[in-house]
């Protein structure tokens, strides 16, 4: 099996600009250390909308949903296209491109169970009747989920926006894509009353920063593996921010202090590659243009790659 980077240069589900030009980033660090890690392999470049940022937005409550939904069934059919025959890296710019990717997972493999390892300072667990801000990349577990969280709705939604979450739930053909049980968080931390209450209404485990590094990341490891012991495929998402920002830098849209370093993140990812079960990796939401230490997010990020990418390819080969 060969490896193949799926590559979508959106930013239209963000509240910042700035994240499409994150993978552009990493390519300049590879270009600076000599490395060719991103020539190595074929790339497939999704088509996105961003130019739709320059429109007036009718959806509060999902801004920009028509051209995300157009960019999402871009990637599900990506992705659906490389996993079965390829392991695809996705490097995206806003997180809202991960409904996407799931549901791409789950189209090839409709049968299957799909584990997600979501790695992220956020829950992104809003849907357009709960978001406080209407940014889409604030609602791509909700979506592969298929969570209203009607319970603490404070939005009505027009029919427009109504008609594109649907359609987000069901990018996949198989709402939900995945299940609650099938999910585990590392390092959120920064969450609103409306997913505090659904993540505890459905037992998705959160592993802390502070809790790992009081137990040790070993242990959290090895309960987290058990988890999502039952799953056939596993899909590990890393959003930047899960980073501590005054360590790594701002680099990204949404911060948040007292985060993981590299290091940690290198374990994490790591470890759920060594389970071979892992169908997907992806890296999203950096930011060079909030980046305060030139490129400091971009290459930490593409450290990273660089130290998991070995492990992929023994895996694959």
């Amino acid at each position: 099996m060969s490896i193949r980077y799926v590559v979508v240069e959106s930013e239209i589900g963000a509240g910042t600009r700035g994240s499409s030009l994150g993978i552009k980033a990493m390519e300049v660090v590879g270009w600076n250390k000599q490395s060719e890690i991103l020539a190595k392999y074929p790339q497939k470049t999704v088509e996105v909308y961003n130019q739709e940022l320059y429109n007036e937005v009718d959806t509060p409550n999902a801004i920009r949903i028509e051209p995300s939904v157009k960019v999402l069934q871009n990637v599900t059919e990506a992705v659906c296209e490389s996993v079965r025959k390829e392991f695809p890296i996705v490097l995206s710019g806003d997180h809202s491109i991960a409904t996407g990717t799931i549901a791409g997972i789950k189209k090839a493999y409709p049968t299957r169970k799909v584990g997600v390892v979501w790695i992220d300072a956020h829950a992104d667990i809003h849907s357009p009747f709960t978001t406080p801000s209407g940014n889409v990349h604030g609602m791509p577990l909700a979506g592969a989920l298929g969570l209203d969280n009607l319970e603490l709705k404070i939005n009505d939604l027009s029919e427009k926006e109504s008609a594109g979450w649907n359609a987000i739930k069901n990018l996949s053909g198989v709402c939900p894509s995945v299940l609650p049980e099938h999910c585990v968080y590392f390092g959120v931390r920064d969450t609103e009353e409306q997913e505090d209450q659904i993540i505890e209404k459905h037992g998705i485990r959160n592993y802390r920063v502070e809790e790992i590094r009081h137990r040790g990341m070993v242990p959290c490891l090895i309960e987290a593996i058990e988890r999502l012991e039952e799953c056939d495929l596993v899909y590990i998402s890393f959003d930047v921010d899960s980073m501590d920002c005054d360590y790594i830098s701002h680099g990204t849209g949404t911060p948040v202090s007292k985060g993981f370093d590299d290091v940690e993140i290198r374990q994490i990812i790591g470890a759920f590659l060594e389970t071979e079960k892992v169908a997907c990796l992806e890296f999203v939401e950096i930011n060079p243009t909030l980046d305060e230490k030139k490129n400091k997010m971009a290459e930490t990020a593409f450290e990273i790659l660089e130290d998991v990418l070995p492990i992929i390819e023994r895996i694959n080969s």
